[in-house]
């Protein structure tokens, strides 16, 4: 696998609170790469200067040309568009109408909601809402996918199916995926790599990777 994105020495302090302090990371094109740490331990702060959210004080950020496409923690749906038209609203303009049609009918298949493709998102249970986010973001043309604590407050078994729908629609295309998440069963299941965060001033205490 190939670097895909890579900070050196990033220096990032909130109201004279370091954060990040000559803090460097890379990231695995094709991975899934979980940040995993406790609140508060600039994990957000992270995807926020990946997305261009919030800027660094100095360092060398490599690769940052890349379009990117995000899954919060909340589904954040459009609620007045349908299941199918909150996935087609974020595909290229290029595609013609069949091929916009043949991509969002594909994606629902995948997280297995083809049969509320014209339900609203207040008529979809949280689990269902967060799967139509899913689908929504890889239905961006990304090369990126930010990841913000996307099963918080979730059951133990509404967050495992959410997983294997997850690896599902991820296995099709190896999108680089960026996880942020406390839960280290979540990291377990889901990262190709995953860093360790301490508290702020941010330093990897550990970092695996899947053989």
């Amino acid at each position: 696998m190939e670097v895909i994105m890579k900070l050196k020495n990033i220096n990032k302090s909130f109201d004279d609170i370091s954060i990040f302090k000559d803090f460097n990371i890379e990231f695995q094109e094709g991975e899934i790469t979980c940040i995993l740490g406790p609140s508060g331990c600039g994990k957000t702060t992270l995807l926020n200067i990946i997305g261009g959210l919030t800027k660094i004080d100095g360092g060398i950020m490599e690769g940052f040309d890349k379009k990117i496409s995000y899954i919060f923690q909340e589904p954040r749906l459009l609620p007045w568009k349908t299941v199918s038209e909150n996935i087609e609203f974020v595909l290229d303009e290029d595609m013609t109408s069949s091929e916009k049609q043949e991509t969002v009918n594909r994606l629902l298949r995948l997280v297995e909601l083809e049969d509320f493709a014209n339900y609203y998102p207040s008529q979809l249970s949280g689990g269902m809402a967060q799967r139509v986010s899913i689908a929504r973001a890889f239905a961006v043309p990304s090369q990126i996918i930010l990841m913000d604590e996307p099963l918080s407050g979730l059951d133990s078994e509404l967050k495992h199916n959410i997983i294997e729908h997850f690896i599902k629609i991820w296995r099709k295309d190896k999108r680089t995926v960026i996880y942020v998440t406390h839960d280290k069963e979540e990291a377990s299941l889901l990262g190709d790599e995953i860093f360790v965060f301490s508290k702020a001033p941010v330093m990897i205490l550990e970092h695996r990777k899947k053989i």
